[in-house]
């Protein structure tokens, strides 16, 4: 197993989440989710997603970290993007009228990027030695 300096793993964390991981949030909250009622349950369990995972980054960012809670942070955005491919999106699918499924994916699809990555220390990759 290779072993990375905990900061570096922080860092990259704090990178991912400021430039990709809180605006796909923001998409989903204003354009996915707009779609369901307010009082919708799916809807209610996907923002409380979202709002645990901002709530466990800022724990981390501003507390220190250690292995289990990165390791529980990883957890549970696991967890999030299981429970959106698996049950948020397929219920979406059901549940919305194919008009409304039209218009939600035209919407995603004109603000979707393609993830431009700008981090160097890519720590994961193969050693080179």
């Amino acid at each position: 197993m290779k072993k990375v300096e905990i900061q570096r793993i922080v860092d990259y964390l704090d990178y991912f989440v400021t430039n990709h991981l809180e605006s796909h949030f923001q998409i989903e909250e204003e354009l996915l989710f707009s779609f369901l009622a307010k009082n919708d349950l799916m809807r209610k369990e996907a923002e409380e997603q979202h709002r645990s995972i901002r709530e466990n980054y800022k724990k981390i960012i501003q507390l220190g970290v250690d292995v289990d809670q990165l390791s529980r942070f990883a957890d549970e955005l696991e967890a999030h993007i299981r429970f959106e491919e698996r049950k948020l999106f397929q219920y979406m699918q059901v549940e919305l009228l194919d008009e409304d499924f039209r218009k939600m994916s035209e919407k995603v699809y004109e603000v979707h990027r393609k993830v431009e990555e700008e981090w160097l220390d890519e720590f994961w990759g193969k050693s080179k030695v």
